[in-house]
């Protein structure tokens, strides 16, 4: 996020990438926001902390930090003052027990809550956990810019179209995803309206992401369960 020469991140898992781009663009780093504490969300925190000591860090109040931080949880809110921005807390348990996202100016940071055309693992939380959080999710305005964490994009579609083959919204974004990838352009940000169409974990209410779950009964959740068990052998 930047607005001039102000800027803020989101689960900065290496320091390196972070300070070369702040030196080349003359940018003052004016926060980071944190939305679970596994290493490749937090790694580079102590370094950037090294550089700039007074950096305010929020991060989910429901998890342990090793570094200074603010704790924040569900109906909190982040106001970035030099970026003129504020965004609502939404605590978003699965992925881990204490995941926040971050929801404002018409954008979503729901670091591995939500990936397009995808859902994070289940580390601390429960399938049901995360099935009601991802709802949550899907239930913000259409127009919402979803940026999670990780560029798993053209990999999800793959599990996605063997679910949902007949689905012309996800064959059109696979053809999308792959332009911009042979492009070497990040695929990210999807929508809410994009995901609600092409993401399998959006739409466990659909039979056709039923069937191919082959669930034991017609149920939202039991479909969910079933595709997330499929894709961790995946």
């Amino acid at each position: 996020m930047r607005r001039g020469n102000h800027a803020a991140i989101v689960d900065p898992g290496d320091a390196a990438p972070v300070l070369e781009i702040l030196a080349a663009e003359n940018l003052t780093l004016n926060a980071i926001l944190v939305t679970h504490h596994h290493d490749d969300h937090i790694g580079g925190i102590p370094e950037l902390l090294d550089a700039f000591p007074d950096l305010p860090v929020y991060a989910p109040r429901k998890e342990n930090y090793a570094f200074p931080h603010t704790p924040v949880g569900e109906g909190d809110t982040v106001d970035l003052e030099p970026l003129q921005l504020r965004f609502n807390v939404m605590e978003t348990p699965g992925h881990t027990l204490g995941h926040v996202v971050y929801y404002g100016a018409n954008s979503l940071f729901c670091g591995d809550t939500l990936f397009s055309c995808g859902c994070g693992r289940l580390f601390d939380g429960t399938y049901e956990q995360l099935y009601d959080s991802l709802q949550r999710l899907a239930h913000l305005p259409p127009e919402t810019k979803v940026y999670c964490t990780h560029e798993y994009t053209q990999y999800n579609i793959r599990f996605a179209r063997q679910l949902d083959p007949e689905n012309q919204a996800l064959a059109e974004y696979e053809k999308e995803v792959k332009q911009r990838r042979a492009a070497h352009q990040p695929t990210l940000p999807s929508t809410i309206a994009r995901e609600r169409a092409c993401n399998p974990f959006l739409r466990c209410d659909d039979p056709a992401i039923q069937t191919a779950a082959h669930a034991n009964e017609i149920a939202p959740l039991a479909a969910f369960c079933a595709i997330r068990q499929l894709r961790n052998g995946f």
